[in-house]
């Protein structure tokens, strides 16, 4: 369970029962290769990425795909998810596709995810859990402040990051998904994101702040003309509590589709579970 997760990186996706016992490898990531331009409209790119998790506020909701990707030797794992996103209510619905196994077939159903201020709800999570209830995990519990965790990065989290943006470049425009966007590159650092993130972010970002191998986060955000987030990629690095050295998994979403109705609700208490979990 996920309470068993602090200290070591191999058991960080146990919480949706992806990948008990895999040690994490490095997973790369390239930019668009736009060249600079002359676009007046990218300002001061720390500033403009300081403001970019306000924008989805006032976006009000959006659809969201997300997809994780680690790798062990020869072996590279892709945890896809895919759902809406209430910025405002900070509530979110995610439907999180567990990866196959080497003869193309899973052995899991999707996990549905529910994504709120300091919680995460797991429905279909195996582990002895009744398929008519619900997971519930504390983020602020858990070492990546559920960065990682749940198999995705929580959208509206993933946007809060930014306002820890140390330095960023702008690379140029470029399109993502037919929309026209300016790709920013840089790195944040999560003990500043947490100082200025909402209440619900505060603490599962301090958390990934100590948790992670270093609290500085690169990244790679694609904005559209209004400020909006298009795309964004982070790599987390985490201590090997397995061997020496650090490990790393790059994070991506991508939101689109703003304002559509994201009707969000909460699991009722009665319906989550309160039982043992076993251990995957």
């Amino acid at each position: 369970m996920a309470e068993r997760q602090h200290g070591r990186v191999g058991r960080v996706v146990v919480a949706v029962g992806v990948l008990a016992g895999v040690c994490f490898g490095a997973v790369g990531c390239s930019g668009s290769g736009a060249a600079l331009d002359a676009d007046a409209r990218a300002g001061d790119p720390v500033e403009t990425l300081h403001r970019a998790a306000d924008t989805l506020v006032d976006a009000g909701s959006s659809k969201a795909r997300t997809s994780m990707e680690m790798a062990t030797g020869g072996t590279r794992v892709t945890i896809r998810g895919h759902g809406v996103y209430d910025y405002r209510r900070r509530l979110g619905r995610l439907k999180v596709m567990l990866p196959q196994d080497p003869a193309g077939t899973s052995r899991h159903r999707p996990i549905t995810e529910l994504l709120a201020p300091g919680a995460l709800f797991m429905k279909n999570r195996g582990a002895g859990v009744p398929a008519d209830k619900w997971v519930r995990v504390d983020t602020a519990t858990l070492t990546d402040g559920n960065l990682v965790t749940g198999g995705a990065t929580d959208p509206f989290a993933a946007a809060e990051v930014l306002r820890g943006t140390r330095t960023a470049t702008y690379v140029g425009k470029t399109e993502v998904a037919g929309a026209a966007v300016r790709h920013y590159r840089g790195v944040a650092d999560l003990r500043r994101a947490a100082h200025e993130a909402s209440a619900g972010n505060k603490g599962p970002l301090a958390a990934a702040a100590k948790g992670f191998a270093t609290a500085r986060v690169p990244f790679d955000v694609y904005l559209d003309d209004e400020g909006r987030i298009r795309k964004i990629r982070h790599r987390f690095s985490f201590l090997n509590g397995q061997r020496e050295g650090t490990v790393a998994v790059a994070s991506t979403t991508l939101l689109y589709d703003f304002g559509i109705a994201a009707d969000v609700r909460l699991p009722a208490t009665g319906d989550i579970y309160t039982g043992r979990i076993a251990e995957e």
